[in-house]
């Protein structure tokens, strides 16, 4: 397994293009330069010491010398072995709606977008040993993380998510618990519990017996009402990004979505879990929270790479040899053979 001791260094990279690009127009800058002192062939002939290939040579070994110190700096790492490693934790799958209908604004900046943001906030307080899986869903359910321990790649795959992930709408709870269910490992004895974001409207399955299912299965199903009950109307973006309306129904009136707060009760209750509802001032975290707290943790193994060995040595020496190199390459012609071609151009 590769890793870099500092990653943040490898920012550096994005300083390659800006030394490239001035260098080009340096040199350009410069062949324009020797292009309005006369003809071009003239003008070689009267400084037949000045080479013009070798200031791009030396450009390109120290570029690639600079290449190789950024990655020495960053101390690229391999794992040289792995080891069986005992952790106690419980096992977490977070379910997200992603209809249209989370579009709507009546949570600031709208419903998914408040949701994605308590979901970011569930994952800096969970316990580092808790292993976290997330799924989304409209009218079907798809699994857009597995259970993993790496939190990081979590809020990544979070940042992504938006309403055109999944094209069938709808909002099939009942699916997204199965698959939920699907996705948990029944083999080891930890703890498993389900969190659904949602506004429960319009959902077209039956999620509550999906969540009788999950209980008697020792899995807690938690639900947190995404949006209010007087509802909000569900706007339109174009390619660009910018809003152009609002859907309608068929009869041509502006649709207004509202958050289905019986229904949301009734799933939590029948998985054994908990509702709460998410505000503008207040995500419902703490209930849920303490809610998942009772999930009981229990030992699970997993393997984890261990005696990482640094291996920025290759790098830096290579990089500390190519400027070497580079230092000895003078940017003039060797004066004898200058003056050896001057003179066979002369008898000619």
């Amino acid at each position: 397994m590769l890793r870099f001791a500092h990653p943040d260094i490898l920012w550096a990279f994005l300083l390659l293009p800006v030394i490239i690009i001035a260098f080009i127009a340096t040199t350009r800058w410069k062949k324009k330069a020797i292009a309005g002192l006369g003809d071009k062939q003239v003008v070689k002939q009267l400084i037949p010491e000045v080479s013009f290939s070798r200031p791009w040579l030396k450009f390109a070994i120290f570029t690639v010398a600079i290449l190789l110190l950024i990655i020495a700096l960053a101390d690229p790492q391999i794992g040289s072995r792995t080891e069986d490693v005992k952790r106690t934790g419980a096992e977490l799958m977070i379910l997200l709606d992603v209809s249209n209908s989370m579009m709507a604004e009546d949570l600031a900046p709208n419903r998914l977008e408040n949701a994605k943001r308590a979901i970011s906030q569930l994952i800096d307080n969970l316990n580092g040993n808790d292993r976290l899986g997330l799924i989304v869903f409209a009218g079907q359910a798809y699994v857009q993380m597995p259970l993993t321990t790496d939190y990081s790649a979590a809020k990544l795959f979070l940042n992504n998510i938006n309403t055109s992930m999944v094209p069938t709408q709808g909002t099939a709870i009942g699916a997204a618990i199965d698959m939920g269910m699907k996705s948990l490992d029944f083999k080891d004895a930890t703890g498993k519990a389900m969190i659904i974001f949602t506004d429960g409207e319009n959902h077209e399955d039956d999620a509550v017996n999906a969540a009788k299912i999950a209980h008697g299965k020792d899995v807690m199903i938690n639900v947190i009402g995404i949006g209010s009950q007087e509802g909000a109307r569900i706007p339109i973006y174009g390619p660009n990004g910018r809003q152009i309306g609002f859907h309608i129904d068929e009869a041509g009136k502006e649709v207004i979505s509202k958050m289905d707060e019986n229904a949301c009760k009734e799933i939590a209750i029948a998985g054994g879990g908990v509702y709460t509802r998410a505000t503008n001032a207040n995500t419902g975290l703490d209930v849920i929270m303490n809610q998942i707290g009772k999930v009981k943790r229990k030992v699970y193994g997993s393997k984890m790479f261990k005696d990482f060995e640094d291996r920025f040595q290759i790098f830096l020496i290579s990089a500390f040899l190519l400027l070497g190199i580079e230092f000895f390459i003078a940017y003039r012609k060797n004066p004898r053979l200058s003056k050896i071609k001057l003179f066979e151009v002369k008898n000619t």
